[in-house]
């Protein structure tokens, strides 16, 4: 069974069987479309600054992905990105109770990011429907 499809299962039997059983425990979905490997991570509490490092295995740029289970009370946190050239970015505001994907993209050239997190990624066939 590839990594790939290991994910999908463990997030499909978390969300199905622990959720109810893990009340406050959040499952959230990272899929790392940046080039660099992203090498660490820190929750928040959404707009408190508070951070806490959460221990993750690093995710190789270009596809990689994992699930992160958040344990604190709410839905709503800011994660802040380490990657491994040393660059780090906070997606604001981000809704764990929605479950979902966060895409983690590249980083612009110019060093502005956008400080909310991304769109989900649509398949072509959506996004040339939704452009209509």
């Amino acid at each position: 069974m590839s990594l790939i499809q290991t994910t999908a299962v463990a997030v499909l039997l978390a969300t199905t069987t622990a959720a109810p059983a893990a009340e406050g425990l959040r499952y959230l979905a990272l899929l790392n479309r940046a080039h660099d490997s992203v090498t660490a991570l820190a929750v928040a509490p959404a707009g408190s600054g508070r951070f806490r490092d959460m221990s993750i295995d690093a995710l190789p740029g270009g596809g990689g992905a994992t699930t992160v289970g958040v344990a604190d009370a709410g839905c709503r946190y800011d994660l802040q990105v380490g990657f491994r050239n040393g660059r780090s970015v906070v997606y604001a505001n981000v809704d764990v109770c929605r479950g979902g994907t966060l895409v983690i993209s590249a980083m612009p050239k110019d060093g502005r990011y956008a400080r909310t997190a991304a769109p989900a990624i649509l398949p072509d066939v959506e996004r040339r429907a939704a452009s209509r």
